[in-house]
């Protein structure tokens, strides 16, 4: 057998080499394959039903067994197979042959390079991309999702320009057919401009300050300014190729342009003069882009073909900086809208820089794109969220929050305006902070500073949404504000698109469904079966209705397959039969994974079964839907109750039903989170109330600001894990160094003493400063701290010894107090986690260049393996399942190779971590390649001893592996090898302190919590947050 695929209309044909004709046709979608490949179907997981009893005689009381419905691709034996389809239109998708249904379908998007892209000017969730296969598509970020595509045929298509405002229109830039203006509600080009002949256009920009103006560039050598009706404006002649333009931002009249001849010229558009105000000479190969900086007016900057980047001042006419640091030709330019010294490039060698323009130095090289990198692009009012595009035909979304990272813990902390806001001039010193001095952080504070109710958590909100990047962080403020009792009235069109509290869910899809006009259903072939067999049942079946026994009619027709027939006359036995064959025909369709099962299911009110149906099929919105509708009465009970207790009947339905869905929320939740979607797993707890949950998710994304915003919003219930988030953030604030920030973090939390003594015991400053935060901390000066340590160890305070001792300007006196005590706990068979891990947390506070003294060498070493033993129960402990044996390893390591005396043995270690792996694996399922091993008497003695030391974790939800965004995000060329696995890591990666070692940021973050030292064993606190 062998299967085609048609290139002119999406038709996949199975073929037989006995027949001349096709098996089977699968009409797909309607435009033609690029490419196609058969894989083998993996095996199903499929959901169980309670099958009735296979019986191989016929009474009149007897279940009928139906046939299976066997499609002609079964019928001539085609194995189970799967098709990854990818067609023209760059739609691409994985289709089961078998079940005549799409695993997985993206209906749109690119086959080739990608040349340019731009944010949509009044809806950031809206961006467009120019590119060699001669379309431009729109695309939906949130759901990453193309929503319309031009009509193509245009040849290449190397750039693109948003009309400005809510215009709704795209201006395009082509290799053969001019520019063009294209109508995305119409659907339809509806201008044309053909000024520059046959020559390819490389650049088209629409004016964002006069409407009336769009200008292209050529390889004709000319720079063209027309209206959009077509009206010749100017005609600027350069000796060469002209590939980019650019209007400037502060003053309407004025457009750069770069040419092949090297040189950067800016012309003034109102004079009827066709000559350049200014020249910009310095590259020394062809320039490529130019952009206005958005907040410096007369400071622009340009790309070349020789790999420089060069910034030039108008009003000096001068270049004022040379950024080098690309090896290939630069392409993408992008101004950061809020931070006036923040520029980002992409080049041919397949990076984005990010670069401070004050010193010209470059902040971050990112090399995860796998070929030359063309356009980049952000909106105003999501400045820190970057797109870019590539040759490797994909748009990829960035967030620049982490160049912020003090503001942004400025606005949490709520400091003064002053540090959060400032103007251009004060910003760009080379000693100042980041300072937002764009359009939208001042409209930020206009629109707080007009509030008299609440105002700090309405710029929580505000900052929040402008800081954010896509992918929930809306969706999250909306389900706070229903949560805080906003009026339905107020929220947003787009609400009822995101996940919705649940209040609302069924009011909002029943008002949609009443919109619907048309409803799209499909149906697939039904059986094939003997005729001479079928022939005699029918007349049989004929016999037995012609005698009354409707029952013997029904069973004979679900033999044929026939289950509308039988399901019609069943109420003519009994109500009860009917219900009991339309449970049966549910558990074939359920078996078979067909969608037809769905009206069975609700008409019998088995939700239990069809929740389960969705669940297994990974279809948990609609899952969602089902139970909620149940839970607000909408679905009979598949019960019959009795007369008496009828109502305490219903209240127990109404509590399965509320289980359900709360199991359903969880498995949605989790969905959402193991994708990277931490946002969105938050929402789906808060659509149903559960704010520590919602709170717990956040904090295991390493979402920590939005956690701490949205908790100070939502007040008490959000306290504890809010209080944590805090805690967090402060330890992030160690590493920018911002001391005082941290401490104004602890200080907005009750009781943070022992918080305050270990950023106070880390600080390393000088005396007068350390004591100036001892100060702000309520702790008493460094000085006075050593007497006080005196007179604790005195009283035989061990951790009030430790804490001063850590204080004072001696703290490696601390540790061989602490490490004594710790020793002589685990020493005695009955001691717990939450005994010795306080102390062992404090201790680990020391300050670095203390702790790496050679007289600590010995209370070091043992310090780093108590830590990591510890840290290994306490990630048992949190379910931390792919840390274990890292830090198990980690402490066996530092056992064999230094010399110490604690009372730790390798071989217990070993015995520890078999008995852990042995007890778990039991909750995991087991496969072929690995069955499952049931453990030892010893082994759950062993684990049964651990759990005992353990206790529960006290905050709720916090348990569970951390997934941050973008956890399973591919990456191209920048692949590492994570030194805890050995496997390739995916995701974001974090370095270790030797620059090259490298763990995934997930496993980081972990481990940070559970051990605050590296696992190199060098000593160096980890500080991933």
């Amino acid at each position: 057998m062998f299967i085609t695929g048609d290139s002119q209309v999406g038709v996949l044909r199975i073929w037989n080499v006995s027949r001349t004709t096709p098996i089977d046709n699968f009409k797909l979608k309607k435009t033609g394959f690029h490419c196609f490949h058969v894989v083998n179907s993996p095996p199903k997981k499929k959901f169980s039903v309670q099958s009735p009893n296979k019986n191989h005689y016929i009474s009149s009381t007897s279940e009928a067994v139906p046939p299976p419905n066997l499609t002609q691709n079964q019928a001539f034996s085609l194995p189970p197979g799967h098709v990854v389809c990818c067609f023209l239109d760059g739609g691409v998708g994985l289709y089961d042959m078998g079940a005549k249904k799409w695993d997985f379908l993206r209906e749109l998007g690119h086959v080739e390079t990608i040349f340019d892209c731009k944010f949509k000017p009044d809806d950031p969730n809206v961006l467009a991309t120019a590119s060699f296969d001669g379309t431009i598509k729109v695309w939906d970020i949130n759901t990453l999702t193309a929503v319309y595509t031009s009509p193509g045929n245009e040849g290449v298509i190397f750039a693109l320009s948003w009309a400005p405002g809510d215009l709704n229109c795209i201006a395009g830039a082509t290799s053969r057919n001019g520019a063009f203006i294209w109508d995305i509600q119409k659907g339809k080009i509806i201008q044309r401009f053909n000024e520059h002949g046959k020559n390819g256009i490389f650049y088209i920009a629409w004016s964002h300050k006069d409407s009336k103006r769009i200008a292209t560039c050529s390889g004709d050598g000319f720079c063209i300014i027309r209206t959009v009706d077509g009206k010749l404006l100017h005609k600027y002649k350069h000796p060469a190729a002209v590939f980019g333009c650019d209007w400037s931002q502060n003053n309407k009249d004025m457009i750069a342009t770069g040419c092949e001849d090297k040189n950067i010229r800016v012309f003034y558009v109102a004079t009827s003069s066709n000559q350049p105000l200014k020249v910009f000479s310095g590259h020394t190969a062809r320039v490529f882009h130019v952009k206005w900086s958005p907040l410096r007016e007369g400071i622009l900057c340009s790309g070349s073909d020789d790999g420089s980047v060069r910034i030039w001042d108008y009003t000096q006419d001068a270049c004022v900086s040379t950024l080098n640091g690309h090896t290939a030709p630069v392409r993408g330019l992008m101004w950061n809208t809020e931070i006036p010294y923040l520029l980002i490039s992409g080049s041919w060698d397949y990076t984005i820089k990010v670069w401070d323009t004050r010193g010209g130095v470059c902040l971050d090289t990112v090399y995860d794109h796998g070929a030359d990198v063309y356009g980049l692009t952000c909106h105003p009012s999501r400045p820190f969220t970057m797109a870019s595009c590539s040759r490797d035909s994909t748009v990829r979304l960035w967030s620049l929050i982490p160049l912020i990272t003090p503001l942004q813990i400025n606005i949490l902390a709520d400091r003064s305006w002053d540090e959060v806001i400032g103007n251009t001039d004060n910003a760009i010193r080379q000693d100042c902070p980041p300072l937002l001095c764009g359009k939208v952080s001042r409209d930020i504070k206009q629109e707080v500073e007009k509030l008299t109710c609440n105002p700090r958590a309405k710029k929580l909100r505000l900052f929040s949404e402008c800081l954010s990047p896509p992918g929930g962080s809306d969706n999250l403020w909306n389900l706070v504000s229903v949560i805080k009792g906003q009026d339905d009235s107020l929220l947003p069109q787009n609400y009822c698109k995101g996940m919705m509290h649940l209040k609302h869910l069924i009011k909002f899809r029943t008002s949609e469904a009443q919109e619907l006009t048309t409803i799209k259903m499909s149906k697939f072939g039904g059986g094939v079966g003997a005729p001479t067999k079928e022939k005699k049942l029918k007349e049989a079946a004929e016999i037995h209705l012609r005698l009354g026994q409707i029952q013997r009619y029904c069973e004979l027709m679900v033999e044929l397959g026939e289950w509308d027939k039988a399901l019609s006359v069943a109420p003519g036995v009994s109500v009860k039969y009917w219900r009991k064959l339309m449970q049966r025909r549910a558990d074939q369709l359920i078996q078979e994974d067909k969608d037809d099962v769905i009206p069975y299911c609700i008409a019998t009110g088995d939700v239990k079964k069809l929740v389960n149906f969705f669940v297994s099929r990974g279809q948990l919105k609609e899952a969602l839907l089902v139970a909620q509708a149940a839970c607000e009465g909408n679905m009979q009970n598949a019960h019959v109750s009795t007369p008496k207790g009828a109502s305490n009947s219903d209240d127990i339905h109404k509590e399965d039903f509320n289980e359900l869905l709360h199991k359903v929320i969880n498995e949605l939740a989790e969905w959402y989170f193991q994708d990277g979607q931490a946002v969105l797993a938050a929402c789906c707890h808060l659509a149903v109330d559960d704010i520590e949950l919602a709170m717990a998710y956040l904090i295991r994304g390493n979402e920590l600001e939005l956690a701490v915003s949205v908790g100070t919003v939502l007040g008490e219930p959000a306290a504890p894990a809010m209080h944590y988030a805090l805690q967090l953030l402060a330890t992030k604030c160690m590493m920018i160094p911002m001391w005082n920030l941290a401490a104004d973090l602890l200080l907005m939390t009750p009781g943070s003493e022992v918080h305050l003594v270990k950023l106070c015991a880390f600080y390393p400053g000088c005396i007068e400063e350390i004591n100036d935060l001892h100060k702000k901390c309520n702790l008493p000066p460094a000085e006075e701290c050593t007497q006080l340590a005196e007179t604790a160890r005195a009283d035989g305070n061990v951790f009030e010894t430790i804490k001063y001792y850590l204080l004072s300007q001696e703290p490696e006196k601390a540790l061989p107090i602490g490490i004594d005590f710790v020793k002589g706990c685990i020493s005695n068979s009955n001691w717990t986690l939450d005994t010795v891990y306080p102390v062992l947390d404090l201790m680990s506070y020391i300050r670095t260049e203390k702790l790496l003294l050679h007289t600590c060498t010995e209370a070091r070493n043992e310090l780093l393996i108590l830590c990591g033993y510890i840290g290994a129960l306490l990630a048992i402990r949190r379910q931390y399942q792919s840390i274990v044996p890292s830090l198990y390893e980690y402490t066996s390591q530092l056992l064999k190779r230094r010399v110490v005396s604690v009372p730790l043995k390798i071989e217990h270690l070993s015995e520890e971590l078999d008995a852990w792996r042995a007890c778990t694996q039991s909750t995991k399922q087991s496969s072929e390649d690995s069955p499952y091993t049931p453990p030892s008497d010893s082994q759950r003695t062993v684990y049964e001893t651990l759990l005992k030391r353990l206790k529960e974790e006290p905050l709720k939800g916090i348990t569970g592996l951390d997934y941050v965004t973008g956890s399973n995000l591919p990456s191209h060329s920048d692949i590492h090898i994570s030194c805890l696995t050995g496997l390739k890591i995916q995701g974001p990666v974090y370095f270790l302190e030797d620059g090259k070692s490298t763990i995934s940021l997930n496993d980081a973050l972990m481990w940070a919590k559970v051990n605050p030292f590296s696992p190199l064993g060098t000593g160096i606190r980890l500080n991933p947050f």
